[in-house]
């Protein structure tokens, strides 16, 4: 979660320095690198806050920038530790598990074969030999989402790429701790969370757009919401379902 400011561009040397400042029970972490924008991001779990802002920025006013954040911190932080989280899995036999935001009950499966993956009416089947350890376990059912997703999202960037006008030039599934998704705006790629593969294909839609999106506006600006009003009216509506749904305990929403 982000919030962004102007300011006047730094030179041209690359510098990196980390510092930190406090207001009152706020610790927040300061980064001066060369940007030519100051941006606030608050992080999971706790509401962590970050700062990262251009080098020739003073203290001062970097302090008067974060006070007049204050109230939008607090929001932030709040969502945060109020966000509904799942409990651990064991991946054991009826236990429920989300498959582009329809609910599955898990069924264990030991047999002398290759692991796999299946979906069946309302079940999860899960194929591992004997004796297969939960950390194992997990590994096959995290693959087989990566592998979902995989498939998932080409269809999507071709559909948008025409009406963005952009041209993605490689994606990336992994796992995020603090995002659904991320781009490189000077490279042209994009990274999605593998958790995307159990919400529902609208929210996926979505974050594929807001990532796409930023390969033209790479700030969360008035420009970047004006785009995305533009190309999906409704994103607000998808980011506020995709922010409702329970995430991995460990980590956030978007």
């Amino acid at each position: 979660m982000k919030s962004n400011g102007f300011l006047p561009s730094s030179s041209s040397k690359v510098i990196t320095e980390i510092a930190t400042m406090r207001l009152n029970d706020l610790e927040v972490e300061v980064i001066h690198k060369n940007i030519k924008n100051v941006h606030l991001s608050v992080y999971p779990p706790d509401g962590k806050v970050k700062v990262s802002a251009p080098v020739a920025m003073s203290s001062d006013t970097l302090r008067v920038f974060v006070i007049s954040k204050l109230g939008w911190i607090k929001q932030q932080q709040a969502k945060l530790r109020a966000q509904q989280r799942e409990a651990p899995r064991e991946y054991i036999d009826r236990e429920s598990h989300f498959v582009w935001g329809k609910r599955y009950l898990l069924k264990v499966e030991e047999k002398d074969a290759p692991p796999a993956v299946e979906l069946k009416h309302s079940r999860m089947l899960l194929s591992v030999r004997p004796g297969t350890s939960p950390e194992n376990k997990q590994a096959v059912v995290a693959a087989w989402y990566r592998n979902n997703l995989k498939q998932t999202i080409p269809p999507l960037i071709e559909q948008w790429q025409p009406r963005i006008g952009v041209l993605v030039q490689r994606f990336y599934v992994q796992r995020m701790k603090t995002k659904w998704g991320s781009c490189s705006f000077h490279s042209g790629t994009i990274r999605l969370n593998t958790e995307l593969a159990k919400k529902p294909l609208a929210c996926l839609e979505y974050i594929v757009v807001h990532e796409m999106t930023h390969l033209l506006e790479p700030t969360h600006n008035s420009r970047f919401i004006a785009l995305m009003d533009q190309f999906m009216p409704k994103w607000r509506f998808y980011r506020d379902q995709l922010n409702r749904l329970p995430v991995r305990h460990e980590e956030w929403g978007y």
